[in-house]
This record gives structure tokens, C-alpha cells and sequence, in this order.
């Protein structure tokens, strides 16, 4: 009797061949080059561009309050004039203050520098100023034990001392005097430290009266830039932008300047001198991320320990900023504009450092405000989406990108983490349609093209599989929406749903479904021939046995022309046949459907061709000639025509038993609400 011989490996696919890296193209080099125009324009015209970008910042402050006096039946001009002199008269007047304390703070300086030396002289009579000693005198009992164990040569009594060199004369002192200071002299050393600011100063105010008196004017100008073609939508998302960033701006002023009072009143009554220098100096040093709340309690912390002889008065002052700053940071900031500002935190550093580089201290503190201006085109201008994708806070792949990806690499861990962050807001069949399908659509796309090894496509496979079986115990229901709305500040306004839907409209009863379909196998989900069917086919039975039908998932060798008379069809209510692609003629699936009538004839068919662009539920001609009675494009509509089937057979079986062929799924099954992901 011959023995079976077992099947000859199947030989791996060809390693692509990897090509040499190609010349950049002409719009490669010309974007490097704009790119170093830029940064140059950017280092070299600090002059010019600084000012600008300070006016627009401030612009955007201001722009409510113009608008408020508008409203006020105020006139443009007059509006913008009076909110440009009120916000000069607080500067002035910030600036008066700051001048005043920084005076007196001189005055006392002697008083505390003597203070100071006294506390460093007790450090020294300490146990810190003994530690050079010690330091000293281990460090001289090593050489002596050194020195002990080298034997010195004995000294030559023949030896004659030399006579000392005769001493050669010394330099000739000389004294540098400078002549007096002029008049003149003095007043330029004054006046051209102080020019420059002030310079600067009003061209930030004349550049800011213009872009409040020209706003329409200028926002017009950016559409024709970066949106023309679609004015509508460029126009709504350019003044919902500018709405987002005054709101953000105003508010983040009022926080840090209320946080700056609350600093100065708690340094005035725990008595460190120049409180309001030290308010202003908090409020400054907020807008600069991560450093900024120690820089601002360095000062004030070094000055309370130069003013009093003991530490009671620098240890409360540093307990003021460790209570107020993290309530600042982390009660009050997220309460009044949400939990994210739009920026990942990596965008936030880089930022800082560009800025500073480019700018300075000023670039510093305006660090994040322009990042966030940036964010903000990148979102809504599709030429600068490149900006938000580098900057966002938003991930850089879809969720069914990062799926694919996670299949790709073979971890069922990490996909079942980010399906179970996600299915916190939507319910199970809601995930898989629009997540785990989506990824298994890309994932088949790539095994067409053949850019898949055989390696990889198992690894998808294990990783799906896996993530069905894990999520088995998961229940399909609509969670509640979140009543909160911590809405990023830069990303455009969402609407949430008010009222929790369920996961399958209309979903029945238990005791509405027959016995027959609740029991094992009544609804047989078959796998198309594609590698990742099987999948989809254990995805729609886990759905529809979570609603109340008996499954059982089919591979498609099962149903082949040599096995299928060998399918046990008994208590076979309906057959599902699931494909994620079928490619070209649909003619396989044809001759399936027609086996499938001979092995089970009294039960519907339903086809589901999971991408809804496919050309069978485009063409209904097509769908009549291949025999099936239902077609979905959805595992939702899946389920949805299964419970429809199962709840009409049980009213009226005898008018449900040649089920007409259903409309395509844009006007067939009903329309469900979906929770929107995340972009």
C-alpha cells in the first residue's frame, strides 16, 4: 500500500531587490531651498519679523474686545484705537512698576549682600566649611603612607651648596586712567540700551492697529493664499481658527496674570521684598513651557534667603510656588480650557529651542503661542497640513493604519490595548467595521500587490485571530458618551452625541428569535478565498452570536467543488459569505453560491463585500446574476438583516421563503449612527 507523501514546501516569495537611493527631483531641492531662505529670513530679519509676529499674537487678545466695543455701536476706528491705547497704558504702567521696584531692589542690594556673607560664613564654621579640611588631611595621610614605603637616597656629604642667584630687578608699576565721561557719553550709554526696546515697541503697536483695522481685509488675502478653491469651507475654518486662538490666548493671559497677582500678594505677606516685580516676573515666565514656574520661584526663593538671617522666610517662599503652581497646572488650567492645548509635548520642547535660537529670550516666551498659530493652518489649510502632523498632538496613523501596523509586527498585545482604548467610546460592531475591517482591507490590498512575504501575511492572520478571540468576552454595546468636553483648543469643534444609542437599531428580544436560530449552527458564516476572510467570517459570528444566533464559521476549502458535498448543513437557518476583496469577474463567487443552493436550498444567502466600493453592490444587473439573496456592505448591516430574517421567519415562515434579492446597502439596511474616530 503506497504511504502519502508529505506536500513539498512551498519555496519562499523573491526578496525585492533593493534599488539605490534616487537623485532628489526639482521640487525636493526646491524645498530645501525655501526651507534655508526661510530660516535665514528668519535669524537675519529679527528686526523686521518680530515685531510682526509679537503685533499678531496681540491681536489676537485684543480682537474680542474690538469686537465688543463694536457691538457697543463704536466705530472701527475708534474701537481699535481705544483697545490699542488701553493695552499701551498697561504695558506703561507694568513697565512703571517694574522700573520703580528694580530701584528700591538696588538701593537694598549692600544690605543684602552683608546678609548674605554672614550666612555663608556660618556654612563655612559648619560642618560644609570643615569638609575641605578633612578633605585636606586624608589627602596628606595618603602621601605620608606613600612616601613610607619609597626609600629615600641618602644625602652626599660632598655636596656643596650652590650660591642663590643674585635677584633681577622687578617691572616698573603702570597705571591705566581713563578720562572722565563727557555728557554726551553718559546720555548715549543711557539712551541706546533703551532705543532699541522702544523701537520695537512701536512698530509692534502701528503693525497691530493695522491688522485690527484690516482683519477681513487680511484674512481674505490668506484664503486666496492657501484655500481658493473652496472658499466655503477655507472661510468657516479661517474665522473658526481665529475664534480658537483668541479665546486660547485671552484666557492663558487672564490664568497667568491672575497667577502672577496671586504670587505677588503671597510674597508681600510673607514680607520678600519688590512683590509686584516678582508678580510680573511669574506672569512672564508662565507663557515659557516646562522651565518657566522654576525660573520664576529661583528668583524669589535666593532673594527671601538674602533678606532674612534665618530660613523661615525662603522655605515658605518656596512652599507658595510647590502648592500654587500644580494646582495652577493641573486643577485650574484644565478646568477652564480642557485637558490639551492641541501640541504634543515633543513639539512643545523642539519649539522652545527653535525659537530661542532664532529669537532669543523673547522668541522664549513666545514659543509656544506661534507653535499653536502653526498647529492651527496645519488643521485647517491642506497645503500646511505638514505642520500639523509635526506639531499635532493628534496620532500620525488612522486607527486602522496603527492595526495594520501592529499586525505587521506581529503583537496581538498592543492591538488589543488600542481596541480597548477605543472601544470606550464605540461599541463592538462599530470597531470592527470601522477599525479591525479597515486594517484587514489594507492588509489584502498588500497581499495583492504582492508586497506581503508569506512570513507577514501569517503574522497578520495570527494577530486578527487573536484579537477576535480576545475581545470575545466584550460586550456589543453602545457606551455612554463622555459629559465632559475637554476639546483640544487647536483641533475644529466636534458634535458629541446626547443620548447613548444602541449598538444594532431595533435589536430583538431573546424570546422574539426562534429556537432554531438560537441553536448551534443556525447561521453558517462562510470564508471567501481570500488569506484574511477568515478573519471577517469570525468577526460577523462572534457579532451575531452576541446578539442571540447560533454560529458556525466555515473555511472556504470546506465549500470547495471536491468537499462541500461532505458540509453538514443540518439546522442550517441562513449562510453568510464573507469576502474583503474579490478582484475582477466575480465568478468564483457565482459557482459558490450555486453549490451552496444544491447543499443548503431552503436557506437565504447573504454576501458581505466589505468594501463598499466594490463594483457587485454598485451594479445591481451583476448582483441578480450571482443568485444571493442579501448583499451588506457592513458587518453592522450583517447582523441587521440576520435578526431581520430570524425575527420574520418567526411571524410568517411561509412569506419569507424565497426572500427577494436586497437593495445595496445605501438603501437597504438601516442607517445607523456611528461614533466618529479619532483623526
Amino acid at each position: 500500500m503506497p504511504t502519502a507523501r508529505a506536500p513539498l514546501p512551498v519555496p519562499p516569495p523573491p526578496e525585492t531587490e533593493i534599488q539605490p537611493p534616487g537623485v532628489p527631483g526639482i521640487s525636493g531641492l526646491m524645498t530645501l531651498a525655501v526651507s534655508v531662505v526661510v530660516l535665514a529670513a528668519l535669524y537675519i530679519g529679527q528686526d523686521v519679523f518680530l515685531p510682526v509676529v509679537l503685533a499678531i499674537l496681540l491681536a489676537f487678545v485684543l480682537a474680542p474686545f474690538v469686537d465688543l466695543l463694536r457691538r457697543w455701536h463704536l466705530g472701527r476706528v475708534p474701537s481699535v484705537i481705544i483697545a490699542v491705547l488701553l493695552a499701551l497704558g498697561i504695558i506703561v504702567a507694568l513697565g512703571t512698576v517694574i522700573g520703580f521696584q528694580v530701584a528700591g531692589l538696588a538701593t537694598d542690594l549692600p544690605r543684602y549682600q552683608t546678609t548674605i556673607r554672614e550666612k555663608v560664613g556660618s556654612l563655612r564654621e559648619g560642618t560644609i566649611g570643615r569638609l575641605p579640611s578633612l578633605l585636606k588631611e586624608f589627602n596628606s595621610a595618603v602621601e605620608e603612607g606613600t612616601k613610607e614605603a619609597v626609600e629615600t637616597p641618602p644625602a652626599s656629604s660632598a655636596a656643596v651648596p650652590a650660591d642663590p642667584p643674585a635677584p633681577e630687578p622687578g617691572p616698573l608699576p603702570v597705571e591705566v586712567h581713563e578720562r572722565e565721561p563727557t555728557p554726551l557719553e553718559i546720555a548715549r550709554s543711557i539712551a541706546v540700551p533703551l532705543l532699541h526696546p522702544l523701537t520695537t515697541t512701536g512698530i509692534v503697536f502701528v503693525v497691530l492697529i493695522f491688522i485690527l483695522l484690516q482683519r477681513e481685509d487680511l484674512r481674505d488675502r490668506m484664503i486666496r493664499l492657501f484655500g481658493s478653491t473652496d472658499l466655503h469651507r477655507t472661510t468657516a475654518a479661517m474665522d473658526d481658527a481665529a475664534r480658537r486662538l483668541s479665546r486660547y490666548f485671552l484666557t492663558q493671559l487672564a490664568l497667568n496674570s491672575a497667577f502672577g497677582v496671586f504670587v505677588g500678594i503671597g510674597l508681600w505677606l510673607i514680607g520678600v521684598p519688590s512683590p509686584a516685580l516678582w508678580g510680573v516676573f511669574t506672569t512672564l515666565m508662565r507663557f515659557v513651557p516646562y522651565i518657566g514656574s522654576f525660573l520664576a520661584a529661583a528668583f524669589p526663593v535666593l532673594l527671601a534667603a538674602a533678606v532674612d538671617p534665618g530660613w523661615s522666610m525662603a522655605l515658605m517662599t518656596l512652599a507658595l510656588f510647590l502648592i500654587s503652581e500644580p494646582l495652577m497646572g493641573h486643577v485650574v488650567e484644565p478646568l477652564v480650557y480642557g485637558q490639551s492645548t492641541g501640541l504634543s509635548p515633543f513639539a512643545v520642547v523642539i519649539s522652545a529651542i527653535f525659537w530661542t535660537w532664532i529669537w532669543g529670550p523673547v522668541g522664549l516666551l513666545i514659543a509656544t503661542p506661534l507653535t499653536l498659530c502653526l498647529v492651527v493652518l496645519g488643521r485647517h489649510v491642506e497645503r500646511l497640513e505638514f505642520l500639523d502632523v509635526l506639531l499635532g498632538d493628534r496620532p500620525a496613523l488612522t486607527p486602522a493604519e496603527n492595526l495594520y501596523q501592529r499586525m505587521l509586527a506581529g503583537d496581538p498585545d498592543e492591538a488589543l490595548e488600542s481596541a480597548e482604548v477605543l472601544l470606550k467610546e464605540r461599541s463592538l460592531t462599530s470597531y470592527y467595521d470601522e477599525v479591525a475591517l479597515k486594517g484587514l482591507q489594507l492588509a489584502a490590498n498588500d497581499a495583492n500587490r504582492g508586497v506581503l512575504t508569506g512570513r507577514q501575511l501569517e503574522q497578520v492572520k495570527e494577530v486578527a485571530q487573536a484579537l477576535v478571540h480576545d475581545l470575545g468576552t466584550h460586550d456589543d454595546i453602545e457606551p455612554e458618551p463622555d459629559e465632559t468636553d475637554d476639546e483640544p483648543v487647536a483641533s475644529p469643534q466636534s458634535a458629541k452625541p446626547d443620548i447613548k444609542e444602541p449598538a444594532i437599531e431595533g435589536d430583538p428580544r431573546e424570546e422574539d428569535i426562534p429556537d432554531a436560530w438560537r441553536a448551534s449552527g443556525a447561521v453558517m458564516c462562510i470564508a471567501g478565498r481570500g488569506p484574511l476572510d477568515d478573519a471577517a467570517a469570525d468577526m460577523l459570528a462572534q457579532l451575531l452570536g452576541k446578539h442571540g444566533l447560533g454560529t458556525r464559521t466555515i473555511p472556504h476549502a470546506d465549500v470547495s467543488r471536491a468537499a462541500i458535498f461532505n458540509l453538514d448543513a443540518t439546522g442550517v437557518q441562513m449562510v453568510c459569505v464573507c469576502y474583503l476583496e474579490i478582484g475582477g469577474t466575480p465568478a468564483h463567487l457565482r459557482y459558490l453560491l450555486r453549490r451552496l443552493r444544491k447543499q443548503v436550498p431552503n436557506a437565504p444567502i447573504l454576501v458581505g463585500l466589505w468594501p463598499a466600493d466594490d463594483k457587485v453592490l454598485q451594479d445591481e444587473a451583476l448582483r441578480k446574476t450571482l443568485g444571493a439573496d442579501y448583499y451588506v456592505a457592513s458587518l453592522r448591516d450583517g447582523v441587521v438583516c440576520c435578526l431581520k430574517v430570524a425575527t420574520n421567519k418567526a411571524k410568517a415562515p411561509d412569506e419569507n421563503s424565497a426572500a427577494p434579492a436586497a437593495p445595496p446597502p445605501a438603501e437597504g439596511a438601516e442607517a445607523v449612527k456611528r461614533l466618529p474616530l479619532p483623526a
